[in-house]
């Protein structure tokens, strides 16, 4: 995902240092809805400038520092194209497993009914707090630009996934106390 990610940002916006990079993906919050953490760009740049899909187009000296720019290759501009279509096959969906794992097995342990509430409400409030972020992430792009329509799909789906498993964690608190019922 990171090299898709690196390999993107180029194709959009030219040539780029890899702090830019950086500071572009911690503004859209990356590692939150795309699993990239911009940490894992520098390592990305070097090993992709081996492989000759970008290449290093001038150095920067300011001061004592120096700032490596970047743009992509006709070879990276093939591998984009590879990346972007692997990722479209791919599913996106991923199973909540462990949640899934605990609510199937739940019976079997001693753990009292109040305390498998909490954990719930724990999880619904990170999942409210997550959702927030993202619409505050969604707010503040759309102050510096116009939000293209394939990219509102994106926070739309989101928002949607939220509520999906912020309604299914009420399901279960549901479910749990209908069972202590009978």
């Amino acid at each position: 995902m990171t090299r898709l990610m690196v390999l993107g940002l180029l194709l959009e916006h030219g040539q780029m240092s890899g702090y830019e990079m950086q500071q572009a993906m911690q503004s859209a919050q990356t590692d939150t809805w795309a699993g990239v953490f911009p940490a894992s760009i520098y390592h990305a740049l070097r090993k992709m400038n081996d492989e000759g899909l970008v290449e290093l187009k001038n150095m920067e000296h300011t001061g004592n520092r120096s700032k490596a720019i970047y743009s992509i290759t006709s070879d990276g501009r093939e591998e984009f194209d590879r990346l972007l279509l692997t990722s479209f096959q791919q599913s996106s969906v991923e199973l909540p497993t462990t949640l899934y794992t605990a609510l199937t097995f739940y019976a079997a342990g001693q753990t009292s009914t109040d305390e498998i509430h909490r954990a719930l409400d724990e999880q619904k409030q990170s999942i409210a707090s997550m959702m927030d972020m993202m619409k505050a992430g969604q707010a503040a792009k759309a102050e510096f630009m116009e939000i293209p329509p394939h990219v509102m799909l994106i926070f739309s789906n989101i928002y949607a996934q939220y509520a999906l498993q912020l309604k299914f964690i009420e399901d279960i608190r549901h479910a749990l106390l209908q069972g202590n019922q009978t």
